[in-house]
């Protein structure tokens, strides 16, 4: 009986299941896109994590013998073994291990270094790799959070998903009310009309799941392949392989056809629980609960600004508050996100400019890293410079020794402020003795450092360091704005050096001592910044003078850097051409890579604006749930609010009021949660300013108003169409008809 009345009642009222089909529709959409697209970044994660530290799943470091070899790859659940040729040494060899199951895999390497005879402190796991298939291994310390995000998010999807579409199922199944309490009259129980009403949400839920996961897939699709492209416009760009498992259809499926039916079920079995005379008699009419406080429900702000219609429409938001929580939750969150991302990136992109583009756009252009070579192997300078686009040119190198500092070599105004222990935390700082301090150096070619002479004022002479003497004043100002103070007297004539790695009764043997040409708070132009951090004193030495002390101080890092600034630096032609010129005349001896200025800017903008269309997606998720249960809402409200309207109606509102008090509703709907947004938005980007100590003026000159406001428009617009078709379905009915008849449609 109930399934021939569902299958009737379906094909007579084909008219009353669009919303629920649509409800539908766009769950199965949203469920396949998230699980398709975070299963395929799961993918390329993998793929990264195998590009950047290797596919090995462990691997065995010590005296693997071919006999050796032979039993790791004859152990059951070993795909195979390969020895590391490139990571192995003279006297160990690296063996890398590849698994079958990756479950068993502590197991069975434990199992393997016993019967190798090695200790346990021979083994090492591809921790990052193994993570991503979603094994553990003891001594992984480092938080994994890819699956929880993952599964949260999900979660939050289909949770948020079953708030909107329940509705649409509570519309339509809340227009038979009035039916079922008839048969609940007759005999039909509880368990009966559930039933029916779930088996009905299911028929027609069928094939807009269907459709929905088919179009999840291929927006998926479209978004990676969108994401690759935008890939390949970067150096190192990874492109992005899409792939769909038939298990990840099947989980799809799953998850939606539980949404639906959950959706369906709650308000099923609320209808299902109603008396005959509760069902018979009708609750579904929309009305403000009885209260002493009456005047409290007043809505003096939409009176005031819209006369009777406001008060009307603010009456019926009261009345429909619960109905409407999953709109206003939804539209806050996609407000609110939208708002600080926007913000966020924007306060983002005025510090990169300040700290990084606008602050080196006169110090290089292009810069050249020539790797594993030394200074003093780079006989390519010379060629260099005398390039017809290039102004002026630096060839270096960084090293790091350790400088002993006496305690008398303070200066004045450090010793003021309590000396070196009370700008760092580092125990070497605390004592009464010498002092043991990082020295970062800069070895320059010897033309740039005669050049150097010049600016800090110091003799020309190539036999010692120049001294960058400047200490970041950290008390007395912040980063964005640094003060500094001399670090060292002004007299200070030589400087002891000692090798970085040296331990114990080698500290003495790998000592130099060099002489200070000059202590100055001028550096060279070259792309970093020097003296902020951790107390380093920092030198500027010729290449001469580093030749003669490099086998006692040692440190040196093993790639050369070359910097250059083009003559036309506007130019982004001039300086792409520089740049394939140095390239050029560079790898013809040596392995290179190279950057430009101008070219990493278009890269940091595009990426940057590539995060703000993913952060956008996110947030335009939740708008897309609020405008589908706005649209589900106000094309059911008909059922419900029937009665309201014709009451209305019947005592004089005009159809021109009826629209006014439609458009109130639609603006107090989007309208709430956008000042709700706006004010944590305030507060949060203040926060952010502060935090950044940028100039407030700076940011309100740049922010972000056209986005948002492009983004509240289109929200308002989706919203004002619901209320438009949803009213015109009112204007439509006679004020007599609804009256009289309870069943109309």
């Amino acid at each position: 009986m109930w399934k021939n009345y569902s299958a009737d009642y379906i094909k007579n009222n084909r008219a009353s299941g669009i919303s629920v089909r649509a409800a539908a529709f766009l769950a199965a959409l949203f469920l396949s896109f998230l699980c398709c697209l975070f299963y395929n970044f799961w993918l390329d994660s993998i793929e990264g994590a195998k590009l950047e530290d290797g596919d090995w799943h462990a691997r065995i470091t010590g005296e693997i013998s071919e006999k050796d070899l032979a039993v790791i790859n004859r152990f059951a659940n070993v795909e195979r073994a390969v020895v590391d040729e490139e990571s192995s040494g003279d006297q160990e060899k690296v063996t890398d291990v590849y698994f079958y199951h990756k479950k068993t895999i502590y197991q069975d390497m434990s199992a393997l270094v016993k019967v190798l005879g090695l200790e346990e402190d021979a083994v090492e796991y591809n921790y990052q790799l193994l993570s991503l298939y979603f094994v553990r291994i003891p001594g992984d310390d480092k938080p994994r959070l890819l699956l929880p995000a993952y599964l949260a998010i999900v979660v939050i999807v289909c949770f948020s998903l079953i708030l909107i579409i329940h509705n649409s199922f509570a519309v339509s199944m809340n227009s038979r009310v009035h039916q079922f309490g008839i048969f609940a009259g007759i005999g039909a129980t509880p368990g009966q009309i559930l039933t029916c009403l779930v088996q009905e949400a299911f028929v027609l839920a069928a094939v807009p799941i269907l459709a929905g996961i088919l179009t999840g897939i291929v927006f998926s699709f479209g978004t990676v392949w969108g994401m690759s492209r935008f890939a390949s416009n970067f150096v190192g760009g990874r492109q992005m392989a899409f792939e769909c498992h038939p298990a990840l259809l099947m989980l799809v499926m799953v998850l939606s056809i539980f949404t639906v039916l959950v959706s369906a079920w709650l308000p099923a079995r609320k209808l299902s629980r109603l008396t005959p005379l509760e069902a018979i008699r009708g609750t579904d009419e929309w009305q403000l609960k009885n209260s002493k406080m009456a005047w409290k429900k007043h809505s003096p702000v939409l009176s005031a600004l819209f006369g009777m219609e406001g008060e009307l429409a603010g009456n019926a938001i009261r009345a429909q508050k619960k109905a409407l929580y999953t709109t206003s939750l939804s539209f806050t969150l996609a407000f609110f996100g939208y708002m600080i991302m926007q913000c966020f990136w924007t306060l983002s992109g005025i510090s990169t400019n300040h700290t990084y583009f606008e602050k080196y756009q006169d110090a290089w252009d292009v810069m050249a890293t020539v790797r594993d070579t030394r200074i003093e192997d780079f006989e390519l300078t010379g060629e260099i410079r005398r390039l017809a686009g290039a102004d002026s040119s630096v060839v270096y190198q960084k090293a790091e020794a350790v400088c002993i500092l006496p305690q008398q070599a303070q200066s004045k105004e450090l010793l003021e402020m309590g000396g070196l222990k009370s700008f760092s935390e580092d125990p070497a700082y605390s004592g009464e003795g010498p002092f043991q301090i990082k020295a970062p150096m800069i070895v320059l070619d010897d033309e740039s450092f005669l050049a150097y002479c010049g600016q800090a004022g110091a003799a020309s002479r190539l036999d010692g360091a120049i001294v960058l003497n400047r200490l970041w004043d950290s008390v007395n100002s912040n980063f964005r704005y640094p003060k500094y103070i001399p670090y060292v007297k002004e007299d200070m004539e030589t400087v002891v050096l000692r090798s970085a790695e040296a331990k114990g009764e080698q500290e003495s043997e790998n000592m130099t001592k060099i002489t200070v040409l000059a202590c100055t708070q001028e550096y060279p132009l070259l792309r970093e910044e020097y003296g902020k951090s951790d107390c380093p004193l920092v030198l500027f030495l010729p290449l001469s003078l580093w030749k003669g002390i490099k086998e006692q101080t040692g440190g040196a890092e093993r790639d050369t850097y070359v910097r250059v600034l083009a003559k036309d630096n506007a130019k982004p032609d001039a300086v792409h051409a520089l740049e394939d010129e140095i390239t050029q005349i560079i790898s013809r001896e040596y392995e290179v890579e190279s950057e430009n200025r101008i070219q990493e800017k278009a890269d940091n903008d595009k990426m940057t604006e590539g995060y703000q269309w993913l952060s956008g997606a996110f947030c335009v998720l939740p708008a897309m749930i609020g405008i589908a249960h706005v649209f589900s809402h106000t094309l059911g409200f008909l059922r419900q609010r029937k009665r309201e309207f014709a009451r209305y109606m019947s005592v004089g509102l005009t159809p021109e009021g009826m629209r006014k008090m439609f458009c109130i509703e639609a603006l107090v709907i989007v309208g709430r949660p956008v000042l709700v947004t706006l004010a944590l938005t305030t507060v949060a980007s203040a926060v952010m300013i502060r935090a950044s100590y940028l100039d407030p003026a700076e940011f309100i000159q740049a922010a972000p108003v056209v986005p948002i406001l492009a983004f509240v428009l289109t929200v308002f617009g989706f919203v004002a169409l619901a209320y438009y078709l949803g009213g015109k379905k009112i204007m439509s009915v006679s004020p007599g008809d609804v009256l009289r008849d309870d069943t109309m449609m």
